[in-house]
Parts: C-alpha cells; structure tokens; sequence
C-alpha cells in the first residue's frame, strides 16, 4: 500500500480514478457497437476500484467483499433470468426491449443489460479476488 507520504501518488490516483471509472462504463455500456463489452469494460470498472483501494491504503475487506459478493450474485441472477427470458419468450426482448436505430446505444435489444450484467459480474469478482490476495499478503 502507498505510504503517508506520497501525496503525489495519491493525489494522481485521486484524479485518474474517475476517468477509468468512466471509461469502463463507456466500453460496458457500447459494447454491442465497438470492441469491449461487459467483460472488458468490468476489467477496467475493477481497475479503477483497486486503484482507489490501493492508494487510500485501505486494508480493511471484510463488509467491502460481502458487499461486493452480493452485488455480483444480484448481477448474476438478473444475467440468468435475461438469458432465460430470451430463451424461453423469444418475442420477450422484441416487445421490451427494441432493437432501436442501427448503431445506436438501444439498438441491440438485449445485449446492452447482459453487458451491464456482466461488467458488474467482473468487476466486483475481480475487486474480491485483488482484496483476498492482499490478505494472503
């Protein structure tokens, strides 16, 4: 972890953290138009969040990866009941959730909430495998 003194490491983390934060929230949320998608932009959510925790130099995890196990359990069961919803109501996703304008951020009916599925999926996982590493530390 960073030490007291390194104000400048913390305060550029401090200042990065948003921008990633953004960033991987942009490639989750485009992911049916250009290269990424849930798993890429949850890479990059995780990132961000391990940043922060590394340069606020807290070691405390035990309510940060309950909470963060539930948000992935949440985000998974809502991934499942999507899957099983275009599964077993096809016209589910056609009637709910439009296809839209080609190239448009609503034009891919249901990838785009199975992307934010899966990006807070990775994220959080991610963060809990970086928090339990850094107990084992």
């Amino acid at each position: 972890m960073i030490e007291d003194n390194d104000i400048i490491l913390k305060q550029a983390a401090r200042v990065l953290t948003p921008f990633i934060l953004i960033y991987g929230i942009y490639i989750t949320f485009h992911g049916h138009l250009t290269p990424g998608g849930g798993f890429s932009g949850g890479t990059v959510i995780a990132s961000s969040l391990i940043l922060n925790r590394i340069s606020s130099g807290n070691r405390g995890s035990g309510p940060e990866i309950d909470r963060m196990m539930g948000i992935a359990s949440i985000a998974l069961v809502c991934y499942g009941l999507i899957k099983a919803m275009g599964t077993f109501f096809p016209d589910f996703t056609h009637r709910v959730l439009p296809r839209g304008i080609p190239g448009d951020l609503l034009s891919g009916g249901a990838i785009l909430p199975l992307n934010i599925a899966v990006g807070f999926v990775v994220a959080c996982v991610m963060y809990i495998f970086f928090c339990l590493i850094g107990e084992e530390a």
